[in-house]
């Protein structure tokens, strides 16, 4: 059984703290990372991811790969990829693996791949958004779960 550790319990109060948190995350991935989003729609998955992007320099519109299911960004000034996901219309993790994602050598981030993944990784992040479903506020609750000892001493 993986062990977890949970990295930060927030809340998030716009957009503009989403993409924040999303560059604070990207400063500690690196290749061979996989970043599950997990929440509903219009939760700010993508959001996140686009703050992601911005700080690791992706070229090109960092935007929800819906129609594609997955987009690789190259970056500025790295040779490891970025890879954005979107696993809302795969039905089971062969779907996934035949995208012929290189995990182990990009910076992953998959939306809607919970139940998809298990068996990519040993180590991964589940970055879980939940949000006020009443529409009286745009206010976000933020769980970051670090899975495999990969995480055990990260701080975001």
């Amino acid at each position: 059984m993986t062990s977890s550790t949970l990295l930060l319990d927030s809340v998030i109060e716009t957009t503009e703290e989403m993409m924040g948190l999303g560059e604070s995350v990207a400063k500690v991935l690196t290749a061979g990372d996989l970043v599950l989003l997990i929440g509903p729609l219009g939760a700010g998955k993508t959001t996140f991811t686009r703050g992601v992007g911005k700080e690791l320099k992706a070229i090109g519109n960092v935007s929800s790969p819906t129609f594609v299911i997955a987009r690789t960004h190259k970056r500025e000034d790295s040779e490891i990829p970025l890879v954005h996901v979107d696993a809302y219309r795969l039905g089971s993790p062969s779907e996934l693996d035949d995208l012929d994602i290189p995990f182990s050598e990009a910076i992953v981030l998959v939306e809607w791949g919970k139940g998809l993944t298990e068996d990519i990784a040993d180590n991964w992040l589940e970055i879980e958004i939940a949000r006020d479903t009443s529409g009286a506020t745009e206010t976000r609750t933020i769980k970051i779960t670090g899975f495999g000892s990969r995480w055990q001493q990260v701080k975001i």
